[in-house]
C-alpha cells in the first residue's frame, strides 16, 4: 500500500487517458503524455510542480474531458517519464515545447495551466516559438519566478539567513520519504496544504509526492533554489491569470502579487482563503472554473467551431 503512486478511487485518482504518447525533448529526453476527451475540442495542457505527476491534475482532467482536449504530461523524472541527467529551467522550457509540438497542430492554440515548476516551467519557456504559437491564455497557480528559498515560510520563523539556511536543508534534503504513514501525512499537510484541507485531499498528494524517486526529488529542488526567471513573465505577452492559498508555505502570496505586477496582460488575481499550495487539489472547482473561462474566451473561435 505504501508504493501507490496516486490513490486508486474517488476524485483524485487518475482518469484512464484516451490515449498515450511520447514526446521526444531537444536532448532526446523522453516524456510520457497522456491525452483525455474529444479529439477535435478546444485544447488545454497541464505541467505539473516539482515532485509530482500527472495524477496530480486527476480532477481538473476529470472535470473538463467531458468538452475539452486535455493533455497532461510527466516532468522529466517524474511519473513515466525517464530520469535525465540534464535538470534546468532550460531543460523545462524544452520539454514543455516538445509536448505542445507531439499534440497540438500548427497554429492550433490552448490553455496552458501550470501549477508550481509547472508555472515556472512557462514561465522558463516565455520566449519560446512553440509557447507563442500555441498559447492562447495561460494559468499560473501557486508559483513563483525567483527567491524561492528566501521566502519560503516552511520553517516558522522571521526572514533572514537563519531560516532560508534552514529552508534550504529541509527542501533540498536527499534522505528518502519513505512509505505514507499517519506522521508522513502530517507533514505533508504542514508544509503544503491548508489546515482545512480534507484527510483525501492530503492522501492523494501524499501518495503523489513520496513517489517521486529522491534522487529526483533533490536534483530538482537545486534548480529551484537557484531560480531566476523574472525574464520570463515580462515576456508571457498573452492574457495571464494567477492563483495562489493565502496560506502557501512554499510559493507565498507575495510571489502572486509580483507576478501579477510584473505581467504585461494579467487578466486577474486570485487569493484562496486559508488553502495551502497544492490549490488544484485544495480547491478543484475554482482552478477547473480558471481553466475553463480561459479556455471559453481567449481560444480562437475556429477551433471552438471545429469541435462542435
Amino acid at each position: 500500500m505504501s508504493r501507490l503512486t496516486s490513490v486508486a478511487s474517488g476524485p483524485y485518482a487518475p482518469p484512464v487517458p484516451a490515449r498515450e504518447l511520447t514526446a521526444v525533448s531537444a536532448d532526446g529526453a523522453r516524456l510520457h503524455v497522456e491525452v483525455h476527451g474529444p479529439e477535435n475540442a478546444p485544447a488545454v495542457v497541464l505541467a505539473h510542480g516539482w515532485a509530482c505527476s500527472t495524477a496530480f491534475w486527476a480532477a481538473q482532467i476529470r472535470a473538463l474531458a467531458a468538452d475539452h482536449r486535455v493533455i497532461a504530461y510527466d516532468q522529466r523524472g517524474h511519473g513515466r517519464s525517464p530520469a535525465s541527467p540534464a535538470c534546468s529551467t532550460e531543460a523545462l522550457a524544452d520539454d514543455l515545447e516538445a509536448v505542445l509540438k507531439a499534440t497540438l497542430a500548427p497554429g492550433e492554440q490552448a490553455v496552458i495551466a501550470g501549477h508550481s515548476m509547472g508555472g515556472m516551467t512557462v514561465m522558463a519557456a516565455a520566449s519560446r516559438p512553440a509557447l507563442r504559437a500555441h498559447a492562447a491564455a495561460v494559468l499560473l497557480c501557486s508559483t513563483g519566478s525567483s527567491r524561492l528559498v528566501a521566502s519560503s515560510t516552511v520553517v516558522p520563523i522571521g526572514e533572514g539567513r537563519a531560516r532560508t539556511w534552514l529552508t534550504r536543508r529541509i527542501l533540498g534534503s536527499r534522505a528518502p520519504l519513505g512509505p505514507v504513514t499517519p506522521l508522513a501525512l502530517r507533514i505533508l499537510k504542514y508544509g503544503t496544504m491548508g489546515a482545512g484541507s480534507a484527510p483525501h485531499m492530503v492522501e492523494a498528494c501524499a501518495r503523489i509526492v513520496h513517489a517521486c524517486p529522491r534522487k529526483v526529488r533533490h536534483a530538482w529542488s537545486q534548480v529551484l533554489d537557484l531560480l531566476d526567471l523574472d525574464h520570463g513573465v515580462r515576456e508571457l505577452t498573452m492574457p495571464v491569470e494567477v492563483v495562489v492559498g493565502s496560506a502557501d508555505r512554499l510559493t507565498p502570496p507575495v510571489h502572486a502579487r509580483t507576478l501579477a505586477g510584473a505581467l504585461p496582460h494579467c487578466v486577474g488575481l486570485t487569493e484562496l482563503p486559508g488553502l495551502g499550495h497544492m490549490t488544484p487539489v485544495e480547491a478543484p472547482e475554482t482552478v477547473t472554473g480558471k481553466i475553463r473561462t480561459l479556455a471559453s474566451t481567449y481560444i480562437p473561435a475556429v477551433h471552438a467551431e471545429e469541435s462542435a
